[in-house]
């Protein structure tokens, strides 16, 4: 991404002003989406681990991911693009993915470019807008859109 300097964004990637876990987001989704992120992980060899409610499983399909989704229990799915970043997606609903990244583990030039990278892959594969907000931000000033 020669066109996005690490100088000009690292403020927004600064864990003591925008939290340590911004909001990652993709809205207006359906099971069917999550079942394009769900192969575009394994397509991408990224490493995972999927647990419900901290219970290791094999991973399976979003609509279950999605059946299982309830009060007492969270699908979670961890990936790894590459060893040092990690991404967790919260299965809360099927209208939506939710995930978190660590903005300890954004920081320089390289770490920035994978980050874009699995963003933009997210967003062109689902064919919507992929949104980072302050963590826990209830106001819908984003950080940062891709697609």
């Amino acid at each position: 991404m020669p066109d996005l300097l690490w100088d000009h964004v690292k403020s927004l990637f600064d864990p003591d002003i925008n939290g340590t876990l911004p909001d990652v987001v993709v809205e207006g989704t359906t099971v069917e989406d999550w079942q394009a992120l769900l192969d575009l992980v394994q397509s991408q060899g990224w490493q995972y681990a999927y647990a419900l409610s901290g219970e290791p499983m094999e991973l399976t399909s979003a609509a279950d991911m999605v059946a299982a989704a309830s009060a007492d229990a969270t699908p979670e799915l961890r990936i790894w693009p590459i060893p040092e970043v990690l991404m967790i997606f919260r299965v809360y609903q099927a209208e939506s993915i939710d995930f978190d990244v660590d903005l300890r583990e954004l920081q320089g030039r390289e770490r920035l470019d994978v980050l874009v990278v699995v963003l933009r892959l997210i967003g062109q594969s689902l064919g919507k807008s992929v949104l980072m907000t302050p963590e826990g931000s209830d106001s819908m000033s984003r950080l940062a859109g891709w697609y």
